[in-house]
């Protein structure tokens, strides 16, 4: 048999169904339609990169239900290889929805209880020798908050830093959710400690990390951004990304390059889904080479397309849209991909 080249990037961890009201500054008890979409952080990361011509797949895991059965269509439908999205049996797949009041507001209600599958994922269950030749690996902050999903995200870091070669890129998107933490300790809330030290052990092998001022300050205790970029840095990183709103996006990198990049002019739609675009964008920048400046640029011109639209997955831009962006400087609200 032949064998099939690496993978550009591998995603582990959150998919499931997001629930979005077809009525923006609406709220949630008075919507009366709905849009249904394929959902996830590090699912819509996979989505993103495929769009923009990356070869992608996705570790991660589904009820053994309808929606199961629609994650697997829609995930082919993108071309994200599903081979490693499993159905954990007596579980349901997640639902999430959410509301929208622009241009800042978007409440999220998460429906993962008593426990989501993609917690599930088990580290016998892992290709390992896919995930340690991926170009990019792309694992998140939430795949350390239950067991087994820890041990087994943290076994995929530690096999992947055994084999690593220059060139490969190992992601930690940083993705500080604390009611997620929560289903691991209901009604007690997450220890801000524990949760520093899994991350902290998650940045041991890291190369790149990425996050905005919350999640850098859960991760280092430093909010303000050159002194959280640098605590990461000296995490163990290579490369620290720090997400600052409306300030931009600012980078740093161990070799001593740096970049600080303002947003992107956008009439927003819906916020939600714009970092997971910036992410799979911003994996297709360091794979094609681009400089560290030109990278975040073009993923700040990403998030800001998909900010523009009210979906999530299906609203993720591809290269000439992206590249349209930032020939005009800003988000047009004319000839928008739907």
């Amino acid at each position: 048999m032949q064998r099939q080249d690496p993978y550009d990037v591998i995603t582990m961890g959150r998919i499931g169904v997001d629930l979005y009201p077809l009525q923006a500054g609406v709220p949630l008890a008075d919507v009366e339609t709905f849009g249904k979409f394929l959902g996830g952080s590090a699912t819509n990361v996979a989505v993103a990169a495929a769009r923009l011509g990356r070869r992608t797949a996705v570790v991660t895991r589904t009820g053994a239900d309808p929606f199961g059965d629609y994650l697997h269509r829609e995930l082919r439908a993108f071309g994200v290889d599903d081979r490693w999205v499993t159905p954990v049996e007596g579980s349901a797949t997640p639902v999430t929805f959410c509301e929208i009041f622009p241009p800042d507001d978007f409440p999220l209600y998460f429906y993962r209880r008593p426990k989501a599958p993609d917690l599930e994922i088990r580290p016998e269950e892992l290709d390992l020798a896919a995930i340690g030749a991926a170009r990019v690996f792309w694992m998140t902050g939430t795949g350390l908050s239950a067991e087994p999903s820890r041990t087994a995200t943290l076994e995929a870091l530690r096999s992947r830093a055994r084999t690593a070669t220059d060139g490969q890129h190992t992601v930690f998107d940083l993705d500080w959710r604390p009611m997620l933490w929560n289903e691991a300790a209901p009604g007690a809330g997450p220890d801000p400690a524990e949760v520093r030290r899994h991350y902290r052990e998650a940045l041991r092998y890291a190369t790149v990390a990425v996050g905005n001022l919350d999640e850098c300050a859960i991760a280092t205790g430093e909010r303000e951004p050159h002194a959280a970029a640098r605590a990461l840095l000296a995490a163990g990183v290579r490369l620290a990304v720090v997400k600052q709103g409306p300030k931009g996006v600012l980078a740093l990198a161990a070799d001593g390059e740096g970049a600080d990049v303002p947003p992107v002019p956008v009439e927003v739609v819906n916020g939600l889904g714009a970092g997971d675009a910036f992410g799979g964008a911003l994996c297709h920048g360091l794979l094609a080479g681009r400089s560290l400046e030109d990278t975040l640029r073009y993923a700040n011109a990403a998030g800001a397309l998909v900010a523009a639209r009210l979906a999530c997955s299906s609203a993720m831009p591809y290269d000439e849209e992206i590249e349209q962006v930032l020939a005009d400087g800003a988000v047009r609200p004319t000839g928008v991909r739907p």
